[in-house]
C-alpha cells in the first residue's frame, strides 16, 4: 500500500472516493443535490489549501483518500488543518490503511508548521469503531461540531 497526494489529475477518482463514503454516512438529505461538476472546481481553484491524500494498492488502484484543509483559528495558534473526509474501501479496512493516511496527513501538518489537525467523526452509537480509531491514532475528543446550512436563504 502506497500513500500518495492525489494531483489535479486524480481530483475525478478523490470525488468517487468520497461519494462512496457520502453514500455510506447518507442518513438524511444532507448530501442530496451536491454538484460535483462545481465542486471540482472549487477544488481546482483551493490550490494549496486542499491536500488530497489516496492510499493505492498493489495494482496502483485508488482504495482510500484523506482529505485535509488547511484553515486558520486564534485558539489553535493560528494556521491548522482540518480532516473533512476519510474513507477505506470495505475489502481494505482494518489493515491499517487508515493509520497510514492519519500519519501522512500528519507529516503536512509538520511540513506546514502546524500546532494540530482536527477532525469529526460521525456522532452515534453505528460510528463508535470510528471514534476508537481515531482516538487509537492519538485524536481527543473536544465535543460535537455543529452546522449551520446556508441554503436556507436566512
Amino acid at each position: 500500500m502506497r500513500i500518495e497526494r492525489a494531483a489535479e489529475s486524480d481530483l475525478a477518482e478523490v470525488l468517487r472516493l468520497v461519494e462512496l463514503l457520502l453514500d455510506e454516512l447518507h442518513d438524511d438529505d444532507e448530501f442530496d443535490g451536491l454538484d460535483l461538476g462545481r465542486t471540482l472546481d472549487d477544488l481546482r481553484r483551493e490550490g494549496d489549501r486542499f491536500v488530497a491524500l489516496l492510499a493505492r494498492g498493489e495494482g496502483g488502484e485508488a482504495v482510500a483518500v484523506l482529505t485535509l484543509t488547511e484553515t486558520f483559528a486564534i485558539y489553535a495558534g493560528g494556521r491548522y488543518g482540518v480532516i473533512d473526509e476519510l474513507y477505506v474501501a470495505p475489502p481494505h479496512r482494518s489493515a491499517g490503511v487508515g493509520r497510514l493516511l492519519l500519519e501522512a496527513a500528519a507529516a503536512v501538518g509538520r511540513e506546514r508548521g502546524w500546532r494540530r489537525i482536527d477532525v469529526t467523526a460521525p456522532a452515534g452509537e453505528r460510528w463508535r469503531r470510528t471514534v476508537a480509531f481515531y482516538e487509537r491514532n492519538r485524536f481527543v475528543f473536544t465535543g460535537p461540531k455543529l452546522r449551520r446550512t446556508l441554503s436556507d436563504g436566512i
